[in-house]
């Protein structure tokens, strides 16, 4: 988990020094794909569904919380927001979520939950806590 939680802080310090920086945000390759400025709203969406699933799993256990990223992007008009507050709103969301994890109960680690949308899968907050950041990288490499 401390391997998660430093890349995580890491992660943290490197998209805030992207607030100001000459990056054309809301430019589209298609109107199928999401702009740059869009895909930090989609990270701001999962930062707060994974903030619920490890506050959730310190007291409970095998619960399924999902959402819909496309439908979550376009009702919080990403597009139309302020790039430098979706920044901040992200780097805060996820330094909560540094908070919790540097926090967690040892044996709750193992506590798990249904990230999926069709037949149930389990997973441990450890788990979850590592695809969190390697989703997170995922989307990030273009921009960064």
């Amino acid at each position: 988990m401390n391997d998660t939680i430093h890349k995580l802080n890491g992660i943290i310090d490197n998209v805030r020094q992207l607030k100001g920086r000459d990056i054309d945000w809301a430019c589209k390759a298609s109107s199928a794909k999401w702009s740059k400025k869009e895909v930090v709203g989609h990270l701001i969406d999962s930062a707060q569904i994974n903030l619920q699933r490890f506050v959730r799993c310190t007291y409970e256990e095998n619960f399924r919380l999902t959402y819909q990223q496309v439908e979550w992007v376009a009702a919080a008009r990403y597009q139309d927001a302020d790039i430098n507050e979706l920044i901040e709103l992200w780097a805060l969301l996820n330094l909560q979520i540094v908070r919790v994890l540097e926090n967690y109960p040892a044996d709750r680690w193992s506590a798990r939950c249904d990230s999926s949308k069709q037949e149930p899968n389990l997973q441990t907050v450890e788990w979850l806590a590592a695809d969190y950041v390697d989703h997170m990288l995922h989307h990030l490499k273009d921009i960064l």
